[in-house]
This record gives C-alpha cells, sequence and structure tokens, in this order.
C-alpha cells in the first residue's frame, strides 16, 4: 500500500457520478434520506437487542454484529459521496483511496462471514436444538464474530497489496462513486497480462469469500429443509421455515449483487453497470436487511415498541 514503487499519481478522481446524471442537488437529498434511515433503521435493532434481555441470544447476538457491520460499510463510502455531491470536489488522495478500499473490503467480507454464522446458528437450532445452549454458547459466537473479522482483514489485506503495490502514473480518473477494486486496478500503469492475472487473483480472493460463505449456507439450509420437511405438522413446518425466511432473503440480496459485482469477467463497458449495482449494494441492502428482520420478526417488533413506550414514558416525565 506504500507509493515507493515510482507512482506519479498521488491522488484520484472518483468520476462515478456521471453516471447518476447533473442534478447533485436532487441526489444529495434523495441519498441523504436513505443514508438518514440506514443509520436509524440499523441504530434502532442495535440498541433494541443491546437493551432487551429477551434479545440476548446467539440469534440476535449475530444480527447485532451483521448491523453493526453493515452500518460500518456505509461509513465508508456514503459520507464521502455526500461531500462530493455537496462541493462538487471528486478528488481523494492516493492514501485516502487505498484506506477505502482497505476497510469497505473488510466489511463486505465480514458480512458475508456473518451471514454464514447465521445459517450455521439456524442449523443448530432447527437440526440440533438439544445441544443449542452448548454448541452456540456466548464463547463460541464471540469467536465466530471474531473470526469473520479476522477474515475480512486477511481478505482486504491481500487484495490492497495485489492493488497498491503497482505503478500508478496516470490517467487518475476512477469511474466509480468509491474506490472499489476493479475500477482501481485498472489504472495501473502495467500491460494487458499482468492486469489480466492480478484481476484473475482478485476474482479468486472474492470467491473464497463470496462462493466459500455461500457453500456453507447451502450446507446448512440443506439439512435445515430435511429436518423441516420431516417436521409432522404443516403449522410445525411453517413455524420452522419462518425463523429462516428473513435470512434466505437477505442473503439473496446480498450476495445476487456482490456476486455480480465481483465475480463476473469485467470489460470497460460495463464498469458504468457495475456502479449502478454498487449503488444497490451500498445503499439498498443495508436499507433493506433491517427492514425485513423487522417486519419478519415478532420478537424484534415487541421489543421496538417496548423501547419507544420507554422512551415516551421518560419524556412525559
Amino acid at each position: 500500500m506504500n507509493k515507493g514503487n515510482d507512482s506519479s499519481v498521488t491522488e484520484f478522481l472518483l468520476l462515478g457520478f456521471s453516471v447518476f446524471g447533473k442534478k447533485p442537488t436532487l441526489l444529495f437529498l434523495g441519498f441523504s434520506l436513505i443514508y438518514g434511515t440506514i443509520l436509524v433503521f440499523n441504530l434502532t435493532i442495535m440498541s433494541v437487542i443491546l437493551f432487551d434481555r429477551t434479545l440476548h441470544s446467539p440469534m440476535y447476538f449475530l444480527l447485532f454484529a451483521f448491523s453493526a457491520s453493515e452500518t460500518c460499510t456505509t461509513f465508508i463510502t456514503i459520507p464521502k459521496l455526500l461531500v462530493t455531491l455537496v462541493t462538487g470536489s471528486q478528488s481523494i488522495s492516493f492514501v485516502g483511496c487505498a484506506m477505502q478500499m482497505f476497510f469497505f473490503s473488510v466489511f463486505a467480507a465480514n458480512n458475508c462471514c456473518l451471514l454464514a454464522a447465521m445459517a450455521y446458528d439456524r442449523y443448530v437450532a432447527i437440526c440440533c436444538p438439544l445441544q443449542y445452549q452448548v454448541l452456540m454458547n456466548k464463547r463460541i459466537c464471540t469467536q465466530m464474530v471474531a473470526a469473520s473479522f479476522v477474515t475480512g482483514c486477511i481478505i482486504a489485506l491481500s487484495i490492497n497489496t495485489l492493488i497498491f503495490r503497482l505503478p500508478f502514473c496516470g490517467p487518475n480518473g476512477i469511474r466509480h462513486f468509491f474506490c472499489d477494486l476493479l475500477p482501481v486496478l485498472r489504472l495501473a500503469c502495467i500491460d494487458e497480462l499482468v492486469l489480466h492475472l492480478t484481476n484473475i487473483a482478485i476474482i479468486i480472493l472474492c470467491a473464497i469469500v463470496l462462493l466459500g460463505t455461500v457453500l456453507l449456507m447451502f450446507v446448512s439450509y440443506f439439512y435445515i429443509i430435511s429436518a423441516i420437511l420431516r417436521i409432522p405438522s404443516s403449522l410445525g413446518r411453517q413455524k420452522a421455515f419462518s425463523t429462516c425466511a428473513s435470512h434466505l432473503t437477505v442473503v439473496i440480496t446480498h450476495f445476487g449483487c456482490a456476486s455480480f459485482v465481483y465475480l463476473r469477467p469485467k470489460s470497460s463497458s460495463s464498469l458504468d453497470q457495475d456502479t449502478l449495482i454498487s449503488v444497490t449494494y451500498v445503499f439498498l441492502t443495508p436499507l433493506l436487511n433491517p427492514v425485513i428482520y423487522t417486519l419478519r420478526n415478532r420478537d424484534v417488533k415487541i421489543a421496538i415498541k417496548k423501547l419507544l413506550a420507554h422512551s415516551f414514558r421518560s419524556q412525559k416525565l
């Protein structure tokens, strides 16, 4: 990540805003509203889980970690986007770009690993209910969250090392609204063969996270569905499946966007399309995830009502 490789580029320009049109004020208002909603929703879920003792269980501990990670992901990209829309300054320093890419990669990989951990939690709850307290105790849950973060750090450090050890001698315009992996890589002053090999290495690292966690979730849900189908009553099957429905919806949204952006071959013409898809990944998934978990989770809705009622009584006093 150092610049001791004769790079002449000291800053980059984020040019992805051209994809959105030429109405920065309207975009700023729209993105600010969405961002504020993301923060309110995620912080509400985190507060409810933290203060309501009925939600102090492994499933909600992992949901708390996932909401925190999603919130951190938005901190990496959205504030810079909003500042750019207000000031019109598209520049970001070389070091700032490397840091933004690193932390975005950390939390993106962390999110994938946490979703896999949440799938394992549902597997244990449905397939091994009598061993649930043993297999999903506090220590194991903490280790799973820590392992997810460490995995994110390792993947992010590997990707940053691959990209920022290359020479950057110009041009410096990134066709994206943040320092994403492949738009930055395309600016490196290297021949096509090195570019192609580096691109493949990055795709492999992304595949380790995306496909690896998807495989773990597939195995978990294979056993979950098998166990649900063996439940004799339709009401029991429906109740068991409802505990997984929110997680499955989030997984499909999250991995669908991420896989389309990071696991398919790139061309110059696809960068603008990827920018629009990244807007969905950066804005809509952190917005939809807490909504999905709230609307489909009776315990969370009850806890939110209790928290709001307590806050209202406190204000009256």
